[in-house]
Parts: C-alpha cells; sequence; structure tokens
C-alpha cells in the first residue's frame, strides 16, 4: 500500500463542508486502522492500492511522527479491481484516521456481499466508485529535474526563517491541485520546505 500525499480528491466527489464534519467512527490507533483496511483489501484481491491524504510522509511512504492533524481530514483509498479503477473517498468525519476507518468499514461491508453469497453485487457495488482517469494518482514526471529548495520557494539560499515560512506558504497555496498545480509541484513545495528545516 502506497501513501500519497498531498491529497488527490476524485474530481466528480462533492467535498464536505468543515461545518459539517462531525466526530467519526475510528476509536483506534491510525496504524491499526490501515492495518485492519490492507486486510480487507488483500481478501478482496485488489491491487495497486494507494491512500491519499493530507498527512506529509517521508520518502518510505511512512507519516512523519508527531503532525497535526490536517486542515482538509479528508481520505482517498484508489486500486484495481478486475482492471477497473476505483475511487473510495470521505472527508464527512474530523480526523484522518476517522475517515479511513468509514472507507475501511465501507469495504469490509462491501466485502460481506462475498461471504453472504452475493457475489455479484460486488461488481454492481463498485460501479459507483469508478475513478475518472484524472483522479487517477499519477509519479512525478521523470524529466523533472530536482530544484534546489530556495528555487522551489522563490527565496534566496541565506533568507531568514519568517521569510521562508512565509514563501513556503505562499508556494504551498499556489502549487496545491485545488488551486490548479499538481500534486508534483505540491509535493516539490513540501520536499524544499522540509529540505530547509532539515538543514
Amino acid at each position: 500500500m502506497i501513501e500519497a500525499y498531498p491529497l488527490s480528491w476524485p474530481a466528480d466527489r462533492p467535498r464536505t463542508s468543515h461545518y459539517d464534519r462531525r466526530s467519526g467512527p475510528s476509536q483506534m490507533p491510525g496504524g491499526r486502522v490501515r492495518q485492519l483496511l490492507t486486510k480487507e483489501l488483500k481478501m478482496m484481491e485488489v491491487d495497486q492500492i494507494v491512500i491519499s491524504t493530507n498527512v506529509a510522509t517521508r520518502r518510505d511512504g511512512l507519516p512523519y511522527a508527531g503532525q497535526r492533524e490536517p486542515e482538509d481530514p479528508g481520505v482517498v483509498l484508489y486500486f484495481t479491481r478486475k482492471g477497473s479503477d476505483i475511487a473510495i473517498s470521505c472527508d464527512r468525519w474530523r480526523t484522518v484516521d476517522a475517515n479511513l476507518r468509514a472507507i475501511g468499514l465501507t469495504v469490509e461491508a462491501i466485502r460481506g456481499m462475498e461471504r453472504w453469497g452475493t457475489e455479484e453485487m460486488i461488481d454492481r457495488a463498485f460501479t459507483g466508485f469508478k475513478a475518472l482517469p484524472s483522479a487517477i494518482v499519477t509519479p512525478p514526471p521523470s524529466d523533472r529535474v530536482k530544484r534546489p529548495w530556495w528555487v522551489v520557494l522563490g527565496t534566496t539560499q541565506d533568507a531568514d526563517a519568517p521569510t521562508v515560512k512565509q514563501a513556503y506558504r505562499r508556494a504551498q497555496a499556489t502549487a496545491h491541485p485545488d488551486a490548479g498545480g499538481s500534486n508534483y509541484d505540491f509535493q516539490e513545495v513540501q520536499a524544499a520546505y522540509d529540505e530547509w528545516k532539515a538543514q
């Protein structure tokens, strides 16, 4: 399973407003939520699994420790089943773990159809979750050269901390997919800021 940052929300799915979000179904740690979801997906024999959230991830795909809950707690589960690209999204709850747990419970319920002898209904159930081609998480272009952090953020190499932080927020806002940027641009900005913080 791959964790994809930042959130890549399917273009055909409506969003829940911040004010309509409620406490969610998760009463367990995020690692356990992912473990249960992985188990259900393995039993359903799907592949190319990607979880897209606004939780920043390390290069190995695991979330950074000690992050605060992102402002947008939406989660999208992408996978391929029988040659079809599927996207299950949830942003109804206030936390990423609660939204991920809701998706896991949905997958478990759909998989229940198989256990209860109504397998043909699974294909019908998944038709509503088909992903549009533009919603699939794509890898960064291979021809892009890694730029220095100060070039990505639009500062000088010796800029002070307040200047870098302000430039980061500005770059993050313009690179976000919801503002017309791409996932790669947004990830590049985040990586540049992380590189500056690490020095």
